[in-house]
């Protein structure tokens, strides 16, 4: 440059440059002068290429300032910028003579002022709520009681101590802490490391995998809090499937997590008393309900035991049902005999009344009638005539004779077994048979006659109790020898005392 300045004067012979040089030497003086500047401005126009550079205007009122950010800083920037953010930019002016333009090559973005910040925020805001990731259908219900929490904060500041003191003072719960940067550049990046790190571990792993989450961070000012509204970590904490709760600031503070997490606690110790119940409470509810339950069981058991007597005082009483049966049984017992001999009496009546036109007398009665016709037949023919007729008589009278001994012995047989079946069937019925099954019969020792009841009992001297076996006397009249019960008359079947014709 400072040969453009000693230029000789009009008149004399002026040196030319080419623009190469004029180019170089603006671009010398310009980063000379300006090496190291802080420019304030609204950001304009914002291009971001597939080269990773971010090309953007600054702007006033009056002029504008094309700026750039290459790649590596671009990927180090605290602050991206975006379309009408007022920012303070670093860097140092150059130029670029392929465009006769100037520049500033940015090495950092800030915004300037709360009211910049609170302006990108709530933009920011309104882009990543329009995703749904603010959404109330996403967030999850927290656990009742959860065996572990982890807890995300810094692991010196008062913030974790703050949140072990409250679980313990209400219900001590296993706790695991991942240490983070709670402020500056690495903050959102650590965070949402630690929940991603989280939600990685396995359920039945050598370190438990936590019921709960906690992110949390001590109170301060925007700037401090920022880590906590960059994108990264509101993504980590909406995609978390481990129930979050959002602890960062004091209430008044609102950051971006807040609006992602399941649950938003105004301070640390509050999202300790959010974790878990208060043990004390809890054993109280449980012993209110244990009496609740006593008390319900007594009532219960109370009420079944009164609808149990009301029940058994309209039901009968069992010894009323058994006696009645029992005299029921006593008296069918004594009409089984005596219904027996009648039906045997009036079988042998019908057997007697059917068998009757077959007696002898009958017979040689009829035999003797047909003798005399055919004597009377005999002597009005030839003696050879007569002879046979006898034989065919004789012929035909052979298979009546014998069709009637076969009739006449299958009644028999067929009345005898009818006897015999009514025989068995009074004998099932009879007491006899129940004596079989382990019962006896207590009789009076002098009559043998049965003793029904106790009062009768106590009237006889002497008993004797009947078994299956036999009977053993008991009393005055014991004896040694028992006689042996008489057997039932067999029924004598009628001999058929009908002779052959011939």
């Amino acid at each position: 440059m400072s040969d453009l300045i000693d230029a000789p004067s009009a008149g004399e012979n002026a040196p030319e440059f080419s623009v190469s040089e004029i180019s170089g030497a603006v671009k010398r003086t310009i980063e000379g002068a300006f090496s190291r500047v802080r420019v304030k401005g609204e950001i304009g126009r914002v291009s971001k290429p597939y080269s990773g550079h971010i090309y953007f205007d600054l702007k006033d009122d009056k002029s504008v300032l094309a700026s750039v950010a290459w790649k590596g800083v671009a990927a180090r920037l605290r602050t991206l910028p975006e379309e009408g953010m007022e920012v303070v930019a670093t860097g140092r002016i150059t130029t670029f003579g392929a465009q006769s333009k100037y520049q500033l090559i940015v090495d950092d973005i800030a915004p300037a002022g709360v009211g910049a910040l609170m302006v990108m925020l709530e933009k920011r805001r309104k882009a990543l709520a329009a995703e749904g990731l603010f959404s109330d259908a996403r967030k999850k219900h927290l656990p009742y009681l959860p065996e572990v929490i982890g807890v995300i904060t810094s692991p010196s500041g008062a913030v974790i101590r703050d949140i072990l003191h409250r679980l313990r003072d209400r219900f001590p719960r296993q706790v695991l802490l991942w240490p983070v940067v709670v402020q500056g550049d690495k903050c959102a990046g650590e965070v949402a490391q630690a929940i991603a790190g989280f939600n990685a571990m396995g359920r039945d792993g050598p370190i438990p995998r936590p019921d709960v989450l906690i992110v949390a961070r001590g109170g301060g000012s925007i700037e401090d809090l920022w880590g906590f509204n960059e994108e990264i970590a509101v993504r980590a904490v909406a995609q978390s499937d481990i129930p979050v709760i959002s602890a960062v600031g004091h209430e008044t503070d609102t950051t971006l997590i807040d609006f992602a997490a399941d649950v938003r606690a105004p301070t640390p110790t509050a999202a300790a008393e959010l974790a878990v119940p208060v043990r004390v409470d809890l054993l109280a509810a449980l012993a209110g309900l244990e009496e609740r339950r006593i008390a319900g069981q007594a009532k219960s058991l109370r009420q079944r035991g009164e609808r149990l007597r009301d029940i058994a005082r309209a039901l009968p009483r069992p010894e009323s049902l058994l006696h009645e049966r029992a005299q029921r049984y006593d008296a069918l017992g004594e009409r089984l005999p005596r219904a027996l001999s009648a039906l045997g009496q009036r079988r042998r009546v019908e057997l007697g009344e059917k068998t009757g036109r077959f007696s002898p007398a009958l017979l040689r009665s009829g035999l003797q009638l047909r003798r005399e016709k055919l004597a009377a037949l005999t002597r009005g023919i030839s003696t050879q005539r007569a002879s046979q007729n006898l034989r065919d008589a004789g012929t035909k009278l052979v298979p009546l004779t014998r069709a009637f001994e076969t009739a006449m012995s299958s009644r028999l047989r067929e009345t005898r077994d009818r006897f015999q079946t009514l025989e068995r069937l009074r004998e099932t019925m009879g007491y006899k048979a129940t004596l079989q099954r382990g019962y006896a019969v207590v009789r009076d020792g002098a009559s043998g006659a049965p003793l029904p009841d106790m009062k009768t009992a106590q009237k006889a001297g002497s008993y004797e109790i009947e078994f299956r076996d036999g009977r053993l006397p008991i009393g005055a009249d014991v004896r040694s020898d028992e006689p042996k019960p008489k057997k039932p008359a067999q029924k004598k079947t009628p001999k058929d005392d009908q002779g052959s014709l011939f």
